[in-house]
């Protein structure tokens, strides 16, 4: 008697990118793609870092052997300057509303809580009149609709990225009997975001007198940290079929 085949189970990383991508696209986002190596110019020059940024330094980036100007991606932020470059190119103006999800790269040590590839996500609004208060209720939205039946607070703290002005680290905090005990009423740091940089609208070839907008990015290994009470960020990268048949 033949028996029944055992269904395979989904990665909580590419579980989490399929809800994630969901939730964006039925708030009207548009899902966006780029390279995983990319040159410098859309990793680092076009987002507005600094020649002598630290980021550059070969601790925290891969180069590229014999590809000069070219690294593996440190972030997914690539992909806001090639949209909208696309976008404009196609002769469509603003506003634009654009969310990407994928593999990044940097150059540091692993231990339980960093990896040296994990994902990201990032997102870009831009239009007119664009504030912090709808990266807000953005990310209200989001979290809510992400943690089920949780009452979720979402708070701004000011910090610097070379890509933002202001620039915000971003901290939720869930409330309700659904919230798992380790995360309930905490305030737990997620993503950093704010008001893209004049520069960064203007070397994606969109006139920052005319248009403004937002941008956030967060680790999605972190996000799934927190929704499945993971202990150890390497358990996403281990290929351990006793980890991913868990979900």
């Amino acid at each position: 008697m033949a028996t029944e085949a055992r269904r395979g189970s989904i990665h909580p990383i590419s579980s989490l990118i399929r809800e994630a991508g969901t939730i964006f696209t039925q708030m009207g986002f548009t899902l966006a793609d780029g390279p995983l190596m990319e040159t410098e110019w859309y990793n680092f020059d076009a987002l507005n870092v600094p020649k002598d940024h630290p980021a550059r330094d070969m601790q925290d980036t891969f180069f590229i052997k014999d590809t000069p100007a070219t690294v593996l991606r440190t972030h997914t932020s690539n992909v806001q300057i090639r949209y909208m470059e696309a976008q404009l190119k196609a002769g469509i103006q603003p506003p634009f509303r654009m969310v990407t999800m994928g593999k990044v790269f940097r150059n540091e040590a692993t231990d339980m809580t960093h990896e040296a590839e994990f994902f990201q996500m990032e997102g870009l609004v831009v239009g007119k009149d664009i504030t912090l208060a709808h990266l807000k209720g953005t990310l209200e939205q989001f979290f809510a609709t992400l943690f089920k039946g949780a009452s979720v607070e979402v708070r701004f703290r000011p910090s610097f990225f070379p890509f933002v002005e202001p620039g915000v680290e971003v901290d939720m905090r869930l409330v309700g009997d659904g919230v798992p005990e380790k995360l309930r009423d905490k305030w737990i740091e997620m993503m950093g975001a704010g008001m893209v940089h004049p520069n960064v609208l203007t070397n994606a070839g969109v006139d920052p007198t005319q248009y403004q907008g937002f941008a956030f990015g967060m680790g999605l290994d972190r996000l799934a940290l927190l929704r499945w009470g993971i202990d150890d960020v390497r358990h996403m990268h281990s290929a351990d079929l006793r980890f991913v048949n868990q979900f």
